[in-house]
């Protein structure tokens, strides 16, 4: 299922942040379900815990499937008091710099494995 922006956003002013770093793919997101006990921001990568599909950072040192990174998330996201829906990106081409990642990680060693379901990850491009 794919969402808009505006279905998940509250009314106000943005921010521009860099995150996105491209058209191409273009950015796709979609809900899943943040693993109660964290408090991440826009830009976390994600990996998905293999027994119940939850989201969490992506550890590399994880043993529980969500070592392998699995989505960006989109918006802040405050899990500390439960399971959270929230909503990440799938696909899309982003701005390595503005990254949250998680211990162990580091942009060289989670690239390809991105590329490979559609996430494009790459350094800020100065013009």
């Amino acid at each position: 299922m794919t969402i808009g922006f505006a279905e998940y956003g509250t009314e106000g002013t943005y921010a521009h942040d860099n995150l996105i770093g491209g058209d191409f793919p273009r950015a796709v997101t979609r809900k899943e379900t943040l693993n109660s006990g964290q408090n991440l921001t826009r830009g976390a990568v994600l990996g998905k815990i293999t027994t119940g599909g939850d989201l969490t950072l992506s550890l590399s040192a994880s043993g529980d499937g969500s070592e392998t990174p699995f989505a960006i998330l989109a918006a802040d996201c405050d899990a500390s008091g439960g399971d959270t829906e929230c909503l990440v990106y799938i696909a899309g081409n982003f701005n390595e710099a503005a990254l949250t990642i998680g211990t162990g990680h580091t942009a060289d060693s989670i690239r390809e494995g991105l590329r490979g379901i559609g996430i494009i990850i790459q350094p800020a491009v100065a013009v």
